[in-house]
């Protein structure tokens, strides 16, 4: 029997991290982020909680793809991360057959290339998508390092979160599956 208590073995893939109050990095402050993939590498999400002004129609533009789907129109760009801010990213759900998609699990698939974009509006679309620009990433053993530090609380995602409510009331309703509010949650964090 080996002791490798330094090793956490935690893998929060498919988990969401709750910015505490006293998150002082502003790309996170009051921040929910999907954790896309977590391994001994690092871990990669996105922020699911923040829309930037930009439609998904600008974007179209953008990237020079007309947005045929009517259920999509008018639906806000986010910011994902502060990484690679110039890129897309699409999460979606189911996660379909895409040319690079991590799968997140539980249904949900992040992709970065443009064919899940260019199917938007045809019979092969997702049932529903949120497109970020941007990821955030973290290097080996830093989130880890990071909740130790008390910076995020985690709870199993749920997907229904992120499509089903207004960005405005996400943060809360995950903090509800762990049954805190942000208001108790700043009374302890003005203790540690």
């Amino acid at each position: 029997m080996h002791a490798h208590a330094t090793t956490s073995t935690v893998n929060l893939t498919g988990h969401f991290l709750i910015a505490m109050p006293a998150m002082a990095d502003k790309n996170f402050a009051r921040t929910l982020t999907l954790v896309c993939e977590h391994n001994d590498q690092g871990a990669l999400g996105v922020i699911v909680n923040r829309p930037i002004d930009m439609s998904l129609e600008d974007l179209f533009e953008r990237i020079e793809l007309t947005l045929e789907s009517p259920r999509f129109q008018g639906q806000p760009v986010y910011f994902g991360g502060p990484v690679q801010t110039d890129r897309g990213f699409v999460l979606h759900r189911p996660v379909g057959e895409w040319q690079s998609t991590i799968d997140v699990g539980n249904g949900l698939g992040l992709t970065s290339s443009r064919d899940v974009l260019q199917a938007l509006g045809s019979e092969i679309e997702p049932d529903d998508v949120l497109v970020t620009l941007g990821y955030a990433g973290w290097q080996a053993g830093q989130i880890e390092w990071e909740m130790a530090q008390n910076a995020w609380l985690t709870v199993r995602a749920d997907s229904g979160i992120i499509f089903d409510l207004p960005p405005e009331e996400r943060l809360v309703a995950a903090m509800q599956l762990l049954g805190v509010d942000f208001a108790s949650l700043s009374d302890v964090a003005g203790h540690a």
